[in-house]
């Protein structure tokens, strides 16, 4: 392996492909967007003039822009959490206390992360149903008593980014789940006997042994959610095409519908590139968590 690392013409002839890939189909539609952006209109039509910093600078009036990004944010915090948080706890479920049919358990989880978007979001617009007859969450809550609690989760802007979020957790939550398990199975399990043998409970061994150690594989995680949730688009489309009222438009739809349904290609790249630099400094700040000295 060092003699293949020694040599450059081995090294250039697994790296060179690989680079040429991704400046082809990552590095120059950057650069295109980023010319675009100081353009107004749509390329190759006569109201293609160039606009200098004034996209960037209309940002800032734009309300739907801000509406946009207000929805991303919540979006983010909400489904971030959620799959995380909710995937750590179902790992620790399977290393621990899942011990007949534990892998039958595994598939099961994991079994909505390869299910199609339209798919699931039909589902969950069964699910949230109001009219003609109630669907799974109105019917279980009338059910229990709770009847001043049915409303039109789909219908209304003050639930439908809250019904979205839960379907997106749900949809991705086994994925993190079984990353963090492979990340607990690499723990020693000398490590683990030990703890409990010095007293630790339940909360002592988590807190003080296991999440120290799966530190790293948690700062991955955020980073996978992070990227997947800023760039929210098919869920939302599918499940609400981003209503009633905008109330579940993200940044990527926003960029969508001033790219094609206005025909403001410059503007749109504008947003584009708002969405990269915020991606890059999300990326950048949760990177921060793993450094080895905190």
């Amino acid at each position: 392996m060092e003699k293949v690392l020694r040599d450059r013409k081995a090294l250039m002839l697994f790296i060179v492909p690989g680079l040429i890939l991704y400046t082809a189909f990552v590095t120059l539609p950057v650069l295109w967007s980023a010319y675009y952006s100081f353009f107004d209109g749509m390329p190759g039509f006569a109201n293609w003039t160039f606009k200098g910093v004034n996209n960037y600078l209309k940002l800032f009036r734009d309300q739907n822009f801000s509406n946009a990004f207000s929805v991303n944010l919540r979006y983010m915090a909400i489904v971030m959490v959620g799959q995380v948080c909710i995937g750590l706890m179902l790992s620790l479920m399977f290393k621990f206390w899942v011990k007949r049919a534990a892998s039958l358990v595994r598939t099961i989880v994991f079994f909505p992360v390869v299910l199609p978007v339209v798919a699931v979001a039909q589902l969950f617009s069964k699910i949230y149903e109001i009219q003609p007859h109630y669907g799974l969450l109105n019917s279980l809550l009338a059910g229990i008593g709770l009847e001043g609690l049915v409303q039109p989760w789909l219908g209304q802007a003050s639930t439908v980014l809250g019904a979205l979020c839960g379907m997106d957790i749900w949809t991705a939550l086994g994925f993190y789940a079984i990353i963090l398990y492979g990340a607990l199975l690499d723990i020693p399990e000398d490590i683990i006997e030990a703890a409990r043998i010095d007293g630790c409970h339940s909360f002592q061994l988590f807190g003080r042994i296991l999440l120290p150690q799966l530190q790293p594989m948690l700062v991955t995680c955020f980073i996978f959610s992070f990227t997947g949730t800023i760039k929210m688009f098919e869920s939302s489309l599918a499940l609400t095409q981003g209503g009633p009222g905008g109330a579940a438009r993200s940044l990527s739809m926003y960029m969508y519908d001033t790219a094609f349904t206005y025909q403001k290609t410059g503007y749109a790249s504008t947003v584009a590139l708002v969405i990269l630099a915020l991606c890059l400094l999300g990326s950048a700040v949760i990177r921060r968590f793993d450094r080895k000295d905190l």
